[in-house]
């Protein structure tokens, strides 16, 4: 975890692997995933290239550790489960792992399967291999989610399936819970998180958080979601804490009203686009990760890129519950906005800082007044 925020408005970024295949030379086949010494060669590379550009804000911190990264911390991508359930997947040099919709006809899935396919076993060959050289595993595997992994499995006619069998449905969707449950435990269980290649906020705030990825939600209803969705994150909510969603479309807000209510929800990524004042209006609670859009970020200035931190800053109207990131930039972005990100978030958090001095010196001075205290939230 890094010293430099302090847990105050955490930033983060995420370099897609065609960066990191131009910039560094790193190809990101099936051994970047699967190889134990490529894996601790390979994210310690990329600790590394952060660092040389970014390390004043924190990043790189583990460059001189040989860390055994069970999974690619480094990257946004979504593969194995999906594999493990009969998915074919293609790696390549400068992708991430991309998953071939399976097509499948029917609704059927054997669980227990899943943890004997060649892809489970290769995760486990590789933990054991691990486990024989590092002291300690680190590092996880995105997971997924539900309504992304069952797409991965019927394509469209998932959507058909809940319009046409929605009992059938719902019991598939109860099976991909029952397999993604299973698959956090036992990640988590080697490594102690299960988030952090979900979103690397994560490791700003509480590595044991939960981030189930609801992406493809902005294909349904607030009402779908409620109906065949919404009862298996209830349950994580009350199994993982703390517990978290990832939602990296443009529609956040219109899934609020079902967001709120989850017993527990610590934590929601705010895809680019979501309206961050809509969403604090009915979380006033929870931690509002606000995603800037790698695309725009080509094409803007860094005062621009400023800009925008803090007009979403303010859209979220605490900084000691909001993150800013961004995910997937690739080579076209320039450094100097990636820089431009860390730097509006460090003199947002001194801002932060002098406003609360201020106030404190106020109320000392006017101590029957009530005052504005601006810190840390119990």
């Amino acid at each position: 975890m890094t010293e430099h925020n302090n847990g105050l408005l955490p930033a983060d970024i995420v370099l897609a692997p065609e960066w990191w295949h131009a910039q560094e030379g790193i190809s990101f086949d099936r051994d970047f995933f699967f190889h134990p010494a490529r894996r601790v060669e390979d994210e310690q590379k990329m600790e590394r290239a952060l660092y040389e550009r970014w390390g004043a804000f924190g990043l790189g911190d583990n460059r001189n550790e040989r860390r055994a990264e069970i999974g690619a911390v480094h990257l946004a991508a979504g593969y194995l489960v999906s594999e493990m359930l009969g998915c074919r997947v293609e790696y390549s040099e400068n992708h991430p792992p991309q998953v071939i919709t399976a097509e499948r006809d029917d609704l059927e899935l054997d669980v227990d399967a899943a943890f004997q396919s060649e892809a489970f076993l290769s995760l486990m060959a590789l933990v054991d291999q691990l486990k024989k050289k590092h002291s300690r595993l680190y590092g996880d595997i995105n997971f997924g989610g539900i309504l992304n992994v069952a797409m991965d499995l019927r394509g469209e006619a998932m959507f058909m399936d809940m319009f046409d069998k929605p009992e059938q449905a719902s019991a598939f969707f109860g099976k991909i819970h029952e397999v993604i449950t299973r698959f956090v435990d036992y990640v988590q269980g080697q490594s102690g998180t299960s988030s952090i290649s979900v979103n690397r906020t994560v490791r700003h705030l509480h590595e044991t958080l939960f981030l189930h990825s609801v992406c493809s939600c902005t294909m349904v209803s607030a009402e779908d979601y409620e109906r065949f969705l919404l009862p298996f994150d209830s349950a994580w909510s009350e199994r993982y804490r703390p517990f978290g969603i990832h939602y990296c479309g443009n529609d956040a807000h219109r899934h609020v009203e079902s967001f709120a209510k989850l017993p527990h929800l610590e934590f929601l990524d705010v895809g680019w686009g979501g309206d961050v004042k809509i969403l604090r209006e009915h979380l006033p609670d929870t931690f509002l990760n606000i995603r800037l859009s790698p695309v725009e970020l080509v094409h803007q200035t860094p005062d621009e890129v400023s800009q925008t931190i803090r007009r979403l800053a303010a859209d979220s109207g605490d900084l000691q519950k909001t993150g800013v990131c961004c995910i997937n930039m690739d080579a076209n972005v320039p450094d100097a906005n990636i820089t431009a990100i860390f730097e509006t978030a460090a003199t947002l958090r001194c801002e932060h800082k002098e406003a609360g001095n201020d106030a404190e010196r106020e109320t000392m001075k006017t101590p029957s007044s009530p005052g504005m205290i601006l810190g840390k939230n119990s």
